[in-house]
């Protein structure tokens, strides 16, 4: 869900995420302390992915020293009402005992290291923005990636709740600051991101987007924008792995297609597998000499 509040000197998006958060834990596998990183990580690149065109697609990146090694996060919009995202880790079982504080120790499976958040188009070049890991919880990262290169202080409070079961809840808000905004309203702001309970709590206590967004900007003016649906989803295809497979080079194909009798590709979003018979990679191998 997407609003403005303060006379729309604050730009504000919150959604629930339980359901995709849940479907990448079950796709990947994920270890507790996992979950929650690429968990934070899938919300964030969601609320952020609220806001882009139907021809964009954005992607956040992790690069860390600790034993996750990299995430990376996508979204784009799938159609006028729905937003997708998917995510996958590196090593998704890597996991921590918890925190002092009794909290997934995200910040110790992540480590240091950047953040690489890129927009790409349908048409021309991606932009690419990088900032050193302010503390590894990935919400203080993306709010430093606002703050040092969009120039938009932010407040960004992500969140996954997990039990022995799995996903309990999980969701996110993100609190721009627009120009105009006055010392005021950035007061407001500061004050109701420490006071607020933790953002997995109140959706266990029943809150819904809209209620997300009022524990945040109360009392500033609301205004509802509008409301999306949030899936995971996938961009691979048949067609992009026999494409990955054309560069390998005719000579290459030539001699997988004699040593085996097929050739697997899986995507590490979703897990998919692709099949190709030996014949079928030949023939990928034909379609270069006729292009030759």
């Amino acid at each position: 869900m997407t609003a403005s509040a303060a006379n729309g000197t604050v730009s504000l998006v919150a959604g629930l995420t339980t359901n995709v958060v849940r479907e990448a834990q079950r796709r990947h596998g994920l270890a507790p302390t996992a979950s929650a990183a690429v968990g934070r990580m899938i919300t964030g690149a969601a609320l952020l992915g609220a806001s882009l065109g139907s021809r964009e697609r954005l992607t956040l990146h992790v690069k860390g020293d600790g034993p996750i090694g990299s995430i990376v996060a996508d979204s784009w919009i799938a159609n006028p009402r729905s937003v997708a995202a998917r995510a996958y880790a590196h090593n998704p079982g890597a996991d921590l005992p918890l925190n002092e504080r009794g909290k997934f120790d995200v910040a110790g499976v992540v480590g240091k290291g950047q953040l690489q958040v890129t927009k790409s188009y349908e048409v021309g070049q991606p932009y690419n923005g990088i900032v050193p890991l302010e503390s590894g919880e990935i919400g203080e990262d993306i709010a430093a990636y606002l703050a040092h290169s969009q120039q938009i202080p932010s407040v960004v409070a992500l969140g996954v709740l997990a039990n022995p079961e799995g996903i309990v809840a999980a969701g996110g808000i993100i609190a721009q600051l627009m120009p105009g905004a006055d010392d005021s309203t950035i007061a407001t702001l500061e004050r109701n991101a420490r006071a607020m309970a933790a953002v997995t709590q109140q959706i266990v206590d029943g809150a819904d987007p809209e209620a997300l967004l009022a524990a945040v900007s109360h009392p500033l003016e609301l205004k509802i924008f509008d409301t999306y649906g949030l899936a995971f989803g996938c961009r691979c295809t048949r067609e992009k792995v026999e494409s990955a497979l054309l560069g390998l080079g005719r000579d290459e194909l030539a001699k997988m297609a004699d040593e085996q009798p097929h050739t697997e590709a899986t995507c590490e979003f979703c897990k998919r597998r692709y099949v190709l018979s030996a014949s079928e990679v030949t023939e990928l191998a034909a379609r270069l000499d006729a292009h030759a």
